[in-house]
């Protein structure tokens, strides 16, 4: 089964980040069959000063 790999921003509440763990995981298991027990997510919060788009960092942005 899958092994997912989410990088974020930080900010997100730990509920937000079981949310979304329960969801996926759902879902994986509605298409791929298979136990939840298979599915692993991996959650990585990196900070705004490590992130950047378009040449700006995202602590820059407002």
């Amino acid at each position: 089964m899958p092994t997912y790999h989410i990088e974020m921003m930080e900010g997100r509440t730990v509920e937000q980040k079981r949310k979304l763990a329960e969801e996926i995981t759902r879902v994986s298991v509605e298409i791929l069959g298979g136990s939840p027990e298979s599915v692993d997510i991996l959650i990585t919060d990196v900070k705004r000063e490590n992130w950047a788009t378009g040449g700006k960092l995202w602590l820059d942005r407002q």
